[in-house]
């Protein structure tokens, strides 16, 4: 049986060769934990490389950073930093495409169809590739805020005047979708900038802010929450999701946008709301008092902005800068 000073020679080998690679200035770290393994562990190709021989980086950073250790930094990633990391490098492009990674990412995006229906979609439409899967499905993102901003002409007064002065009033329509199936929805004036702080289940209702329910079929959705009061109204929303390029699901068209009335035993069930609209007619409502109402207004698609994004995103531009904000198709 070989000795713990020959297991350890091959480390102390590749620790010399480092030195003498003229990186005095850096700081080369030892590999202590390939001990418990017993031998030395080799490097070997990257996951989809033609290459059945070990690769052997020259880079200083995958010199004193094993794989093993990278894996799990990529492993903890989001996916859209995944993909990012993709363009570092070669190396980094082959390890990222591993399916580990991606089944993660997919299984919690679409938590709410269940790990059953989510393997039959795999294979039924996707080849059995959870990378393939994660760029053509539809989902909802959950890394930011979709944003609608709406505009409007409204007429003023003025006296002493010959002609009425005529105001064009702004308003945002804000939906954060989180993958347990709630999400959050806040129709204001303010800037995005603004709002994105208080987009969170803790924020009171003193802020305006919303919450319901939602379902993802395909790239419908259909989602609905409470206006509570005196008169609890229900708004259903339904809205279309769709994408500039593949995977990123960065815009959603509001296709029907209706409120009704709910009586006093319907408007306490105030988390499960979708629950207690499923299968109305739009022009159902259980109040009198509280028409149901299509509305044709406001209906301007959502785009998507990354949490990242928020105080330099173009929605925040005033409206003697931008008129009108049209979604770029």
């Amino acid at each position: 049986m070989a000795s713990s000073s020959e297991l350890n020679s091959p480390i102390v080998a590749e620790l010399e060769a480092a030195h003498r690679w003229k990186t005095s200035q850096y700081f080369v770290t030892e590999r202590p934990w390939l001990d418990l393994y017993g031998v030395r562990v080799s490097p070997v190709a990257a996951y989809g490389s033609v290459s059945n021989k070990p690769s052997i980086d020259p880079a200083l950073i995958h010199r004193t950073l094993p794989d093993e250790l990278l894996h799990e930094i990529f492993a903890r990633m989001p996916p859209y930093y995944l993909g990012r990391a993709a363009c570092v490098c070669r190396k980094w492009r082959y390890a990222i495409r591993n399916p580990v990674f991606w089944r993660i990412t997919c299984l919690k995006a679409w938590q709410l169809s269940g790990v059953v229906y989510n393997y039959k979609v795999l294979h039924s439409k996707y080849e059995g590739s959870w990378r393939k899967m994660w760029l053509l499905r539809p989902r909802l993102r959950t890394d930011g805020i979709y944003v609608s901003r709406n505009t409007y002409i409204r007429a003023g007064i003025a006296e002493w005047t010959v002609s009425n002065p005529v105001h064009l009033v702004c308003y945002y329509r804000y939906i954060k979708f989180f993958p347990s199936g709630r999400f959050l929805y806040k129709n204001s004036s303010q800037k995005l900038k603004d709002v994105a702080k208080f987009m969170n289940f803790r924020a009171s209702k003193a802020e305006s802010i919303y919450r319901g329910q939602y379902t993802l079929t395909d790239d419908k959705v259909e989602a609905a929450l409470l206006y509570p009061g005196t008169r609890p109204t229900v708004l259903r929303i339904r809205l279309r999701v769709r994408g500039t390029t593949a995977g990123a699901n960065n815009r959603m068209d509001l296709v029907s946008l209706v409120t009704s009335g709910v009586n006093v035993n319907e408007a306490n069930h105030e988390e499960d709301m979708l629950d207690v609209v499923e299968g109305w007619e739009d022009d159902e409502t259980h109040n009198p008092d509280v028409p149901a109402v299509s509305h044709n207004r406001g209906m301007t698609p959502f785009v998507f902005v990354p949490f990242e994004e928020v105080e330099t995103s173009v929605v925040n531009l005033p409206v003697d800068k931008m008129d009108f904000f049209v979604p770029d198709y």
